[in-house]
């Protein structure tokens, strides 16, 4: 089967099952809920919908700390309802990715209890483990202030196990030919059930080198060729989304030269200088973001975002950069997390202001790559701060106004809902929305219905154009003769920006306004001059000189 590089068109749509609908009344969204809301999704236009881990778990982290990769956790449902949901979604044109969490298990993982018990179980070797404590033990932590270290005593085994995250979270020896095999029998298992894709979790520390020896970790991307090879060949359109946040020199490792490699990665580098040029103005850093990360193969694809369900990560901002980010979106040491990010939801960042979260989201849908959206942002919702590091953007989905937002009939939902105040269920929820023309909730799903409209931002180049702003970002996309210019504002004042499109006086005389009537009539230098308002935006189609005359006869 030949990969049809569907991904480079789509629309992903990030989700958690628990958090999403309750279908049984017990407090904790299913897979029956989730079935009831697919036409939902498919109404906004979304084309895959990425779950979160949905596997059994004692749930001390969300679900990454998985104890069996080969079914459901009860609370959400059986097989059989995950089966019935990927065959509703495939009725419907939808694909499903999943996430793929393998470079750790659950320390209550029989594989793990088994190795632990017994030394002379196959198990043994698939963790990572250590006579004494090694010397470099506090080094790499990944949660600063909450982890202490990455090695941690077992007094079962009476040896030091590794864990580059929580310490209930023993790391798989993922060099081993042994857990390589098993992981591509979980990739092929889900594969048969009706899965498209996997966002693979944590993806330098899976093909990091591991062990007490290792001073200095050394990645193995060439497991990440067996990964794809094996895709291709069970399911050829089958892709990995992989979340990598390394610079942009690494890049191209991951991808692959000819793109041999992974499908897709995360752009971090383009979404913190996003957050920057949100806060400061300044579009220099997002630019230069843009032009590091320009270059992989025709069939490589990056995955771009605004918010996920993790905390907002600035590591790669300078110290100054990050802290016009801190003052502008997170001010309060409570907003802040792991000395490197912002534990909040887009909408109280931009402060509810209608004008910057179109501005955010016109940007996200029109930057180099496929679009990745967090259930809720579609409706502006907000965060919990009183819940636990990354739990205060995992909030249950707002549906309505009845008790609970609508998400459950049960009294204790598995999270708090968001209640009172600006972001509360009573003013934020997706029944009063639809029957607003003019709610945002309207607004994306016709931005995403224009988006697919123009395969250009997906497949095609692009260049940054000389604007005569600092404040203004203009990007022209080219592909198969077809060219788009999308503009973007991100001054609070009003302004006016001149722009040429091409090199050619005459081939790029008219800018075709894809959104509204206000179309650009370049002058006799080929010099396109647009009024743009506070956070304004235009997408342009580029057409020539009778390009609106021919479009008035029809």
């Amino acid at each position: 089967m030949v990969n049809d590089l569907w991904y480079k068109n789509a629309i992903i749509y990030c989700l958690s099952v628990g958090t999403f609908m309750d279908a049984n009344g017990d407090g904790v969204g299913d897979f029956r809920g989730l079935l009831r809301r697919l036409d939902y999704l498919q109404g906004l236009g979304i084309t895959t919908i990425w779950l979160m881990p949905f596997q059994p778990s004692p749930g001390r982290d969300n679900g990454y700390d998985i104890t069996d990769y080969y079914n459901v956790d009860p609370r959400y449902g059986s097989l059989g309802d995950f089966t019935e949901f990927t065959h509703a979604c495939h009725q419907r044109g939808l694909r499903v990715m999943i996430d793929l969490v393998v470079n750790h298990t659950s320390d209550q993982h029989p594989w793990f209890r088994e190795a632990r018990r017994d030394p002379e179980s196959k198990y043994r070797d698939w963790y990572v483990w250590s006579k004494k404590r090694p010397a470099h033990a506090k080094d790499g932590v990944v949660f600063p202030g909450v982890q202490k270290s990455t090695w941690t005593y077992d007094k079962e085994a009476s040896m030091w196990y590794f864990h580059r995250f929580y310490e209930f979270q023993p790391d798989l020896n993922t060099a081993s030919p042994f857990v390589q095999a098993e992981l591509l029998k979980i990739m092929g298992f889900w594969i048969q059930l009706g899965v498209s894709g996997f966002r693979m979790d944590a993806v330098p520390f899976v093909i990091a080198t591991k062990g007490a020896q290792v001073k200095r970790p050394v990645e193995q991307y060439d497991m990440l060729r067996t990964f794809r090879e094996f895709l291709q060949w069970r399911k050829g359109d089958a892709i990995i989304l992989a979340e990598a946040n390394v610079l942009p020199d690494t890049d191209m490792k991951y991808f692959g030269d000819a793109g041999e490699r992974l499908q897709m990665m995360f752009n971090f580098q383009v979404n913190q200088n996003t957050f920057y040029a949100l806060a400061s103005a300044d579009v220099a850093p997002l630019k230069n973001a843009l032009e590091a990360t320009k270059w992989r193969a025709a069939t490589a694809q990056w995955g771009v975002f605004l918010r996920n369900h993790d905390e907002l990560d600035l590591g790669r901002l300078s110290p100054k950069q990050r802290e016009t980010v801190f003052a502008a979106f997170g001010p309060d040491p409570a907003m802040q997390l792991y000395n490197r990010g912002i534990r909040r939801r887009l909408a109280p960042m931009l402060d509810g202001d209608r004008r910057r979260l179109e501005l955010a989201y016109s940007l996200m849908l029109t930057l180099p790559g496929t679009p990745v959206v967090r259930y809720g942002d579609e409706i502006g919702m907000g965060d919990d701060l009183r819940l636990p590091e990354r739990e205060s953007v995992r909030t249950p989905m707002q549906w309505s106004t009845e008790p609970h937002a609508g998400f459950t009939k049960h009294d204790r939902p598995v999270c708090p809902v968001i209640s009172g105040g600006p972001y509360g269920f009573e003013r934020v929820n997706v029944a009063s929305q639809r029957r607003d023309p003019n709610s945002l909730l309207n607004w994306i799903e016709r931005m995403i219905r224009m988006r697919k409209e123009v395969p250009e931002i997906s497949w095609g180049d692009f260049a940054i154009l000389k604007a005569s702003r600092d404040d203004v970002l203009a990007l022209r996309y080219h592909w198969r003769n077809n060219s788009v210019v999308c503009v973007h504002n991100f001054s609070a004042a009003a302004c006016t920006v001149k722009f040429r499109v091409g090199s050619k006086v005459g081939e790029n005389d008219v800018l075709v306004n894809l959104l509204s009537d206000d179309h650009s009539q370049g002058n006799a230098k080929g010099q396109h001059t647009v009024v743009l308002e506070p956070y304004g935006y235009r997408w342009f189609r580029v057409g020539g000189l009778d390009y609106l005359l021919k479009r008035s006869e029809v």
